[in-house]
């Protein structure tokens, strides 16, 4: 197969300064970029992993909740205006029920600037962002098709912007989960944007990024979940047959963010600096065992099929899957989970019940060159971090937990 990988062009700086009370606001206008990869865009047919394959390979088919009365919300830059069309045009395809602004399943939210700017399709990196939301909205809805989703689209990509979206998700929406399927370098004044990720009851996923070893931002958060990324090989039938980590996949530990307490408590390995390390989890992200997008705004000059890879795959998905599990908890009366206190290290939840793992440990594959950082290891390791899911166990496993 041919690769193509796209390099962005310079981001379009823009700030945004429209206040949320009570929110702490971003300290700079540090660039952000979406976290994917395009193997094959444009066709008139399906190209990549179906919804049933991922399932079928993650063991989601064993779980029957499908995340109804949770709000999964989606932050991203700039404007797809026909999201929702997309979004049914990939229902249709998979047979997915309907998600509509219409049965109130789907909702997308401008947030304007004082000038009243608006979300709007006019970037030099349009198109690529453009398909980060198609897949972002496509596969969170693909996973837990009963689960509402926020898309809340801001004006720029700058972290400034995005994470102000983040804020209008929070205190105007009432997520429990929310994805953020873009990163930038990290900088030393990182912690100052941590008020962003305090909320109680939700959890926030964020890609590790595609550009091997190294960390991004906001994904280096101690309060967010950060998602790196496989090579998943599935049978014709989509049975789960083996992974191994991603080249491509970012990761390593943090020069700015102290390891937090669910990472000391594990531990983490080879971590002498007591420095926070990411990710915490995978999901397949190769490019060449992508997923199915649909995108009506032309990529490549054409518009239909893409097959899609990077960390963002894994990001509206792990979204889905705790959108699942907070659904099951909210039916036994317990509160949605918080990301920020660490719970899929939990030796409750890596382990279930009988004593099986809920974890798909990957152990083969390097991202860089730097030593046992750039290795992936049984257990814990800076490329795959606790594994990908095998949702059969794990949703229940978190769906049990008191807190």
């Amino acid at each position: 197969m041919f690769y193509r990988h796209y390099r962005l062009l310079p981001l379009l700086v823009v700030t945004l300064s429209i206040c949320v009370p009570n929110l702490v606001s971003a300290q700079g206008n540090e660039p952000a970029r979406p976290l994917l990869n395009v193997l094959g865009s444009g066709k008139k047919s399906v190209v990549g992993l179906t919804p049933a394959q991922i399932k079928r390979a993650y063991g989601f088919d064993q779980i029957s909740n499908q995340g109804e009365g949770q709000t999964i919300a989606i932050v991203d830059p700039f404007d797809h205006p026909k999201i929702e069309q997309d979004l049914g045009n990939f229902d249709s395809q998979f047979n997915l029920p309907d998600c509509t602004t219409t049965n109130g399943c789907f909702q997308k939210v401008l947030v304007c600037d004082n000038n009243n700017t608006c979300p709007g399709t006019t970037d030099t990196n349009y198109q690529f962002w453009a398909l980060e939301i198609a897949l972002d909205v496509e596969w969170a809805h693909a996973i837990a098709p009963k689960a509402n989703i926020v898309l809340v689209e801001v004006t720029g990509a700058t972290l400034d912007v995005l994470l102000h979206g983040v804020d209008v998700a929070v205190s105007e929406h009432n997520p429990s989960v929310v994805s953020m399927s873009w990163g930038g370098p990290e900088f030393d004044t990182e912690d100052s944007d941590e008020g962003h990720f305090v909320p109680p009851n939700v959890t926030f996923f964020a890609g590790a990024g595609d550009s091997g070893h190294g960390t991004l931002y906001p994904a280096a958060s101690p309060s967010v979940m950060s998602v790196g990324a496989t090579t998943l090989h599935v049978d014709k039938g989509g049975n789960y047959r083996n992974e191994k980590a991603w080249p491509g996949t970012g990761g390593g530990t943090s020069p700015f963010g102290p390891e937090p307490p669910y990472q000391l408590a594990y531990p983490i390995p080879n971590d002498p600096l007591t420095m926070r390390g990411t990710p915490d989890v995978a999901y397949d992200g190769d490019p060449n065992t992508g997923v199915a997008v649909y995108d009506s705004v032309p990529f490549g000059g054409a518009t239909g099929w893409s097959q899609v890879g990077g960390t963002s795959i894994g990001v509206p998905q792990w979204s889905a899957l705790v959108a699942i599990a907070n659904s099951l908890r909210a039916g036994d009366n317990k509160p949605a989970l918080t990301g920020r206190q660490g719970f899929l290290y939990d030796h409750k939840v890596v382990q279930d019940s009988n004593g099986d793992m809920t974890f798909h440990d990957i152990s083969n594959g390097k991202d860089g060159n730097c030593g046992q950082q750039c290795r992936a290891r049984p257990g814990y390791d800076y490329l795959t971090g606790l594994g990908t899911p095998r949702a059969d166990l794990l949703i229940p496993a978190l769906s049990s937990l008191p807190r």
